[in-house]
């Protein structure tokens, strides 16, 4: 019998890295069968709390309580045989083996054969059939992982972290790959989950998420605790307000931006695979925010990625100014002037064992070269820490390795990168996802500023209010197709979901 109302308490978490006191003196307290929402803007926080819990970082001081009892919780192997399981916001599950063993990792089922042992990928193929029956997931147990879509790979993930029948499940921004429709999926889920007495600590930036799916919100901000409150007594507003310390009266800035001649034309784009993007045609205007909507599979990305000279191209033209080029890698488009600012920022972004500068620079070291092929280090550190101060990026020094950065402020890393090479035409693919309200203020604010200087901007985003709220023109995609162009400042949801539809069968 549980002698304490909570299943999970955090008292007095302080954490410290160097130059930066991560958390101090944190209070979390969670209910079992209850959604717990964590919230607050990126480096306030929340994950690193969640990685004390987890045993992924040590806390420097403060007790960890579950079920009334005390616990040491030194590494994640701990974490989970005391029940706390956690879906991590970046995904690194191991791409060339299949869903069933990515599932149960480090815990294969055994067949004996005398004195050898054997894994049994039987039993394991039945055992992941029947967990995905429970959660009602189409996903087949012997599918190799890296063949699957970035969505399925989140479904996998968090079916793996039920498959531990853990009491506590920390969900780190589960919803940031998924379509609508996956969403509502994992909703239903989490209800499941509730039902069998599971508290569930949801960390997401997405405020109808959390109004709709939380019994109770913990706000955070600069590494403490601002206070909890149930769902129900909270809005958009107060959210915002609380997390920031100040009013957000607009969540888009003001755009001044005029878009003038034809700078980049592309012409029935048509790739070699028949399930990928095909006659595909339009213009981006110099000084232009051209937002691209879809669904999950319109194959947005594919696009751009040609563009970008990342796939191949079966048939099709590419005009800058007029003249056709040719972009068969990334450098002929690095020489065209066209940048690239990818989805997954683990996977294809930073490179976590380098340094905040060292990221920032890494795609403009040809103009930091000296006779004798040295490099320009005090030219190298004053461009580096000019553009880090200019986009705001919360570090302790240039010198801290990216991977201790919040993901908020790792985008802005590789923003300021690719704002080094000095592009014309920049390709932002999914800018926002996973940043908090006050970075996605921040990155709309340097949008606008650039376009206002003649750049143009592609964005790819999956979010409606940011297609619209953001774009001079939103072209819209399926199954591989245009679909159709709508006024940015005039678009509707409906529109923009009338399109993205439009040839599903």
């Amino acid at each position: 019998m549980r002698e304490t109302e909570f299943v999970l308490e955090m008292n007095n978490i302080s954490k410290e890295f160097p130059g930066v006191k991560a958390l101090d003196n944190v209070t979390l307290k969670v209910r079992p069968g209850t959604v717990h929402a964590l919230m607050g803007e990126n480096g306030a926080g929340k994950s690193t709390l969640m990685k004390c819990l987890f045993g992924i970082y040590k806390q420097d001081s403060g007790d960890i309580i579950l079920d009334g009892e005390k616990v040491e919780i030194n590494n994640s192997k701990i974490a989970l045989d005391n029940g706390i399981s956690m879906i991590h916001q970046e995904l690194h599950p191991v791409p060339l083996r299949s869903v069933m063993e990515n599932i149960w990792l480090g815990r294969f089922p055994i067949r004996r054969l005398g004195p050898l042992k054997f894994v049994d990928h039987k039993k394991m193929y039945k055992d992941t059939e029947k967990l995905f029956k429970e959660l009602n997931m189409d996903i087949k147990p012997d599918t190799i992982v890296g063949s699957m879509s970035v969505s399925k790979i989140q479904m996998m993930e968090i079916a793996k972290a039920v498959s531990y029948n853990s009491k506590v499940i920390i969900m780190d921004e589960p919803t940031s790959s998924l379509t609508e429709n996956e969403v509502e999926h994992l909703f239903a889920i989490i209800h499941k989950l509730k039902s069998k007495g599971v508290a569930i600590i949801y960390i997401s930036h997405k405020m109808e998420e959390i109004l709709k799916i939380s019994d109770e919100v913990t706000i955070m901000r600069d590494g403490r605790r601002i206070g909890t409150w149930p769902a129900s007594e909270l809005t958009t507003d107060m959210i915002i307000s609380k997390m920031v310390g100040r009013e957000l009266t607009n969540r888009f800035p003001e755009r001044r931006n005029t878009p003038g001649e034809v700078l980049l034309k592309v012409e029935k784009l048509t790739s070699p695979n028949p399930r990928s993007f095909k006659d595909v045609s339009f213009e981006l205007r110099r000084g232009e925010i051209l937002g691209i909507g879809g669904l999950v599979g319109a194959q947005r990305t594919e696009l751009v990625e040609a563009i970008f000279g990342l796939r191949a191209v079966q048939s099709g033209q590419i005009y800058i100014n007029g003249k056709e080029v040719k972009i068969k890698s990334p450098i002929d488009a690095k020489n065209h002037r066209i940048a690239l600012l990818t989805e997954e920022r683990r996977a294809t972004g930073i490179i976590p064992v380098l340094s905040v500068l060292e990221n920032t620079l890494i795609a403009n070291l040809k103009n930091y070269v000296k006779p004798y092929f040295l490099l320009d280090e005090k030219k190298r550190r004053e461009d580096g820490e000019k553009i880090i101060e200019r986009l705001k990026v919360k570090t302790p020094s240039s010198n801290t390795l990216i991977k201790d950065l919040s993901g908020g402020n790792q985008q802005k890393v590789l923003i300021a990168r690719w704002l080094l090479t000095e592009p014309e035409i920049l390709i932002l693919d999914e800018p926002t996802r996973g940043i908090d309200v006050g970075a996605k203020y921040e990155i709309y604010t340097i949008m606008a500023d650039l376009a206002k200087q003649g750049k143009s901007i592609i964005m790819i985003s999956s979010e409606m209010p940011e297609l619209m709220g953001m774009s001079d023109r939103i072209m819209v995609m399926c199954e591989g197709r245009l679909s159709g162009f709508v006024d940015g400042k005039n678009a509707t949801e409906e529109e923009i979901m009338r399109l993205a539809t439009r040839f599903i069968a």
